[in-house]
């Protein structure tokens, strides 16, 4: 048995690997294409590039491993029983669990080493992206110059140009924008922009400057010229790398989100006490509310008490009123203050679920991928990832439901994360029932295509 379980996970490692491969190359391709307008026209040396996409192929990795684990186990288990393995093994009296085995070894194996990756290096990568980004949307233009908007961000000037080909510039108008005692204007037909080291060259063909002394209107020159050069010191040109900046949530380790969350959790309380002393000191009674709406009801049953009671004199009434409706409005802020901090909570208990329920998945996809690879009776990766594709597609929106709606307080942080692996466990168990029972629940004809193809073919 032992070396049939080395037999098996050797089946799934190499599918598991190409998989990866291939899913992270679509997925790294397709956000490449997204990014690339970033690095346009800031004149980024290739090592830079090069890190911003390398950080951010943390999460595609996080992302692409789960549906690999699926995409692995179809292929496998879909090959062995299309060349008779899985019936051989059946009938030397091999139960189907036995046969599973090793592939929920496999995806316990990829589920922690994916818990670490998740925990130790996905939040600092995610962190290190997020603040590279920030620093290369920062960097001065190098050439990005929109025809017919005004450019506000060259040092102490502003310029607008009408057209542009290639790196000649048409009609351009450049006004000075530093405080001194003469406005600047300057014209011309054409004109060229470029950078040398921390300088913003601006060369200037067949045009006019003009110069207004605003303490004398009087005191006006025109100058023409042929060709005219501008030289502007602009520091930031050189990208400025930022060491240090607070972290999100994604870019936190778990136990750096336990401790932001029971922060929240400490304002939240302290919240709810002065809540309940406000109404002992208004109605005499430890009352302590869990919602505006509740508070808001006790307020009012407490201003029928005192209206409807007449030992209450007119100044005493009048001062219980008071206090009643200052009451209300102290509520009302207060109960904001605590949704919000409840949001905030609620987020980090989101990531902290997700870091560990995804790597769970993959135990489950393991069962599917086992499941549907013996009912489906094809190994191929065409076939394998077309089934691997819709199972993971409807998970990952399931996912991404329960996080939002978690995100809004509407369901708790547990149920929004956990739900979609609870729906993955009820398919697992359902087709691993079936498979035992050599029974498919489903029929799939993949031989359709090809019958038409060939009807096709031979008219």
């Amino acid at each position: 048995m032992h070396l049939l379980s080395r037999y098996i996970i050797r089946q799934l490692t190499m599918p598991f690997i190409f998989s990866l491969l291939v899913i992270v190359f679509i997925l790294f391709t397709n956000f490449f294409l997204r990014a690339i307008d970033r690095f346009l026209g800031k004149g980024l040396n290739i090592f830079t590039i090069l890190e911003y996409l390398f950080l951010n192929l943390a999460w595609i990795v996080a992302l692409a491993v789960p549906m690999a684990v699926l995409i692995a186990t179809l292929m496998s288990f879909g090959r062995m029983s299309e060349d008779n393995e899985i019936t051989a093994m059946r009938t030397s009296g091999i139960s189907y669990l036995k046969i599973i085995r090793p592939a929920l070894y496999f995806g316990t194996v990829v589920a922690l080493i994916l818990i670490y990756f998740n925990n130790n290096v996905l939040p600092d990568m995610n962190f290190r992206a997020r603040l590279l980004s920030g620093d290369i949307y920062r960097k001065r233009p190098d050439m990005n110059i929109d025809p017919g908007h005004f450019i506000d961000d060259i040092p102490d000037y502003s310029m607008i140009i009408r057209d542009k080909e290639g790196e000649l510039m048409k009609d351009v108008r450049i006004f000075s924008k530093s405080p001194v005692d003469a406005q600047t204007s300057i014209y011309s037909e054409t004109g060229t922009l470029h950078t040398a080291d921390n300088t913003i060259v601006l060369t200037l063909f067949d045009g006019e400057i003009h110069e207004l002394d605003l303490d004398d209107f009087g005191n006006y020159r025109r100058i023409a010229f042929e060709k005219h050069q501008i030289n502007i010191p602009a520091d930031d040109l050189t990208l400025m790398r930022r060491d240090s900046a607070s972290r999100r949530d994604r870019e936190m380790t778990i136990p750096m989100m336990i401790d932001k969350r029971n922060s929240y959790q400490k304002r939240i309380d302290k919240l709810h006490r002065r809540i309940t002393s406000s109404f002992t000191k208004l109605t005499g009674d430890s009352i302590s509310p869990q919602t505006l709406d509740l508070a808001l009801r006790e307020v009012g049953s407490f201003k029928e008490v005192i209206e409807s009671d007449t030992a209450f004199a007119a100044a005493d009434l009048k001062t219980k009123r008071r206090q009643a409706s200052r009451l209300e409005r102290q509520l009302k802020n207060e109960f904001n203050l605590i949704n919000s901090y409840t949001r905030s909570k609620n987020k980090y208990s989101v990531e902290i679920h997700k870091k560990i329920t995804l790597p769970v998945a993959c135990i489950l996809f393991a069962l599917v991928g086992g499941g549907l690879g013996v009912l489906v009776r094809k190994g191929g990766f065409a076939v394998a990832t077309s089934l691997s594709f819709g199972f993971f597609l409807v998970y990952y929106i399931f996912l991404i439901g329960g996080e939002e709606m978690a995100d809004r307080n509407i369901i708790s942080p547990f149920l929004g994360m956990w739900s979609p692996n609870f729906f993955l466990a009820l398919v697992a168990g359902y087709l691993t029932l079936h498979t035992v029972r050599e029974r498919a629940p489903f029929q799939f004809n993949f031989s359709l295509f090809g019958r038409f193809r060939n009807r096709s073919g031979d008219a």
